[in-house]
């Protein structure tokens, strides 16, 4: 880190409030170095990873890419990036996504040119960077160098922190750089087409919930959000304890067609009245809600826990039941059970079967702290809805 300007400039990153994924491969290395030689570096770093053989880059990208070196991949390998940040982040913070894949000179003449393709992805922007270098200029070392400089530019660019750099490219080197925005509707389509895991809304205090150790979340479709809802998350916070509460709501549904971006919007805007966190993800099935939150304490009424055991929705299958399940517990998670007004019967967790293996992750809710025969589905009755 002989340059003077590094050392302030990953210090800056490492106080924005931006956390970040990278996935580099084929250079850049010192780039890492770099972020992990400042302290500080735990509030930037969530994961780094270096898919530096063909095989694991084929695992990263869950496909083999028409070219390994290329803009294409180092978006894929940002867009994945973004989304493993996602899941790993503090909800309500800034993530980004950092792809990078390179060709810089080695043991081997190239025939190709050396070059490198990069790429960071935030929740508004995706930036793509191809820089071609003049062939035989540099030895590897130095165009290691050239290209962690040039991504710690780039890093320091989506978490908007001026940058003071002095550019090592000459004149005949080719800089190809474009910009993508998109704005609040284009991310939902995005999440209900995809290509993006979740959004987070945090509308509630999140500077207090950064040492909690998992989120606990209720899910539901929130039509419409009512006091049920957040007496419900308010006890089960506090008998979890450690822990930050938020809800969660699915724009696709098993069932149904997703919600469109407009009715997203809507509900979105009954959480921020409230002034409560709410994550909109794109999955509807708890085994996969498991996978996007790890660790997560899940609140659920009897009636869905009676459902989760169900085999009916396994495909008949009691085997394939516990196989899924035990799948959510290997991710750490558990479900917290309240009590629910079911057909006429309040049903609380004492009165269904839970299979042995699996009791463990099923927490009660006693009644005597949490009982409102209220539904959704009933205030949209009364409201004619």
């Amino acid at each position: 880190m002989t340059e003077g300007w590094i050392r302030p400039l990953v210090e800056a990153i490492h106080c924005s409030p931006t956390q970040a994924v990278f996935y580099l491969s084929g250079g850049a290395s010192q780039a890492l170095g770099c972020l992990m030689s400042v302290p500080g570096a735990t509030n930037t770093v969530l994961e780094a990873v270096v898919p530096y053989s063909k095989t694991s880059m084929i695992q990263l990208l869950a496909k083999i890419p028409s070219q390994y070196c290329s803009q294409q991949t180092a978006e894929d390998m940002a867009l994945l990036a973004y989304n493993r940040a996602l899941k790993l982040s503090t909800p309500g913070r800034p993530v980004l996504g950092v792809g990078f894949t390179a060709s810089l000179a080695s043991s081997r003449p190239k025939l190709g040119n050396h070059r490198f393709h990069l790429s960071t992805r935030t929740s508004d922007r995706i930036w793509v960077s191809t820089v071609t270098l003049l062939k035989g200029l540099r030895t590897r070392e130095q165009e290691e160098k050239v290209s962690s400089h040039f991504l710690l530019k780039a890093i320091a660019n989506a978490c908007k922190v001026p940058a003071t750099y002095t550019s090592e490219l000459t004149e005949s080197e080719l800089v190809d750089e474009c910009e993508k925005k998109f704005n609040e509707d284009q991310e939902l389509e995005q999440l209900i087409k995809g290509d993006i895991c979740f959004k987070v809304y945090p509308f509630s205090n999140v500077t207090e919930l950064l040492n909690k150790e998992r989120k606990i979340i209720l899910s539901g479709s929130f039509n419409p959000l009512h006091d049920g809802h957040l007496k419900l998350l308010e006890v089960a916070t506090s008998i979890c304890g450690n822990g930050y509460p938020c809800f969660e709501l699915s724009a696709v549904n098993a069932d149904k067609p997703p919600l469109s971006v407009s009715q997203i919007k809507e509900r979105v805007k009954q959480f921020e009245r409230v002034g409560k966190t709410v994550i909109i993800s794109n999955q509807p099935y708890f085994y996969k809600k498991t996978e996007l939150f790890p660790g997560s304490a899940f609140v659920i009424g009897a009636d869905t826990a009676a459902r989760l055991i169900n085999p009916k929705y396994y495909e008949g299958s009691y085997d394939k039941m516990l196989e899924t399940l035990n799948g959510c517990k290997r991710t750490g998670c558990v479900f917290f059970v309240g009590g629910r007004n079911v057909n006429g019967v309040f049903k609380v967790l004492k009165d269904l079967d839970i299979p042995e293996a699996l009791r463990d992750m099923f927490i009660s809710i006693p009644e005597e702290r949490f009982r409102l025969d209220i539904s959704s589905t009933e205030i949209r009755k009364k409201l004619g809805l």
